[in-house]
Formats: structure tokens, C-alpha cells, sequence
């Protein structure tokens, strides 16, 4: 499957029934992760629950990686 054609699936899938994990705590304003099919994730802001950015899996592998290789760190 092309990466377009991915992508045109993955905004088409229907996520009403996600189940929206975040981070334990008791913050208002929260980052919020579903697991979807193939591997995808898409991901929101607990305040602005309609606005839902989706990844593919290859994309989401990706960040993951360079999250874990320091490639996203503050520099000082």
C-alpha cells in the first residue's frame, strides 16, 4: 500500500470507540494515545478532544525511536 493510500485509510478509519490511554496523574491538560488497527496510533490533547492527529505505524516506530535516542531533548 502506498504511503498516500495509508494515510487516506487511516483518516478514514472510524475511532469513536478508542480507548484513549494518558499518562497517570491528575493533570486537566493531558497528551491522550489510542492504538488502532495495523499498528497506527493517533494521538490528542485532552482539551481539544475533536482534534485527532493519526499516525501510521512506520511513523509512529519512527518518533518512538527518536524519542528513545535523545533526538528530541532541550538543548541547553
Amino acid at each position: 500500500m502506498s504511503a498516500a493510500a495509508e494515510k487516506e485509510w487511516l483518516y478514514a478509519l472510524d475511532i469513536s470507540d478508542a480507548t484513549w490511554q494518558r499518562a497517570p496523574g491528575d493533570a486537566e491538560e493531558a497528551v491522550e494515545i489510542a492504538f488502532l488497527e495495523r499498528g497506527a496510533v493517533a494521538m490528542r490533547n485532552s482539551t481539544e478532544p475533536d482534534v485527532v492527529l493519526r499516525y501510521t505505524e512506520a511513523e509512529w516506530r519512527a518518533f518512538v525511536l527518536g524519542a528513545r535516542d535523545g533526538e528530541f531533548d532541550l538543548k541547553q
